[in-house]
């Protein structure tokens, strides 16, 4: 039996907002299948959205970690070499493909820096399978988390330690997306910090 999709073109960006937000948080085992699901969907990418507008493009997060369990989601981060054109011209290009379109603030309130969020679904069953970050080359921010990446890959022992605070968190916040996030803050700041340095040592 086919499954009918709600109508969501005249959902309001809150309606949105609070649908997306409440969606169960689910851990599963490693996924072998994660960094060809990734290699996929980047040729996707390439194939479908203007050339001259991106840059690198970076599997990132728990599912870029052999071994780690993790939300099954993967999470990509493009480089654009413009914001105000990837909103004009990629943003129409993927929300008519039936990506959620987010313009998102970095950290904290509804304040700068913004980038530009999708979420890309299955068909069928409308569950998250990608999580697509664009942002500029200077959102050092955003970049700083492949050295979280590298940190885990590196140290079993501390990607261990993150997947135990990862499941108990969603046990606690299993539909509260924003509360899981901010939990999870303290320690991949820590690792990063960590990471950075050791990349950058003082002086250099």
């Amino acid at each position: 039996m086919k499954r009918i999709q709600p109508d969501r073109s005249t959902e309001s960006l809150e309606e949105k907002i609070q649908r997306v937000i409440k969606e169960e948080i689910t851990i599963v085992s490693y996924d072998s299948s994660w960094p060809e699901a990734f290699l996929k969907e980047k040729k996707h990418l390439l194939s479908s959205l203007p050339q001259d507008l991106l840059g690198r493009i970076e599997h990132f997060g728990s599912t870029a970690v052999p071994g780690l369990s993790a939300k099954p989601v993967v999470d990509i981060l493009v480089e654009v070499n413009s914001l105000d054109e990837a909103k004009k011209r990629i943003a129409p290009i993927l929300e008519a493909e039936g990506y959620d379109y987010f313009w998102r603030p970095t950290s904290g309130d509804d304040v700068p820096p913004f980038y530009a969020w999708f979420i890309k679904r299955h068909r069928s069953t409308m569950v998250r399978t990608h999580h697509i970050h664009m942002v500029e080359n200077h959102f050092t921010e955003h970049w700083d988390r492949l050295l979280f990446r590298d940190a885990l890959i590196e140290n079993p022992s501390l990607a261990a330690e993150y997947e135990e605070l990862k499941v108990r968190l969603a046990a606690g916040s299993r539909y509260d997306r924003v509360a899981y996030t901010l939990a999870k803050t303290e320690f991949i700041t820590r690792v990063t910090d960590q990471a950075r340095k050791k990349e950058r040592p003082p002086g250099e």
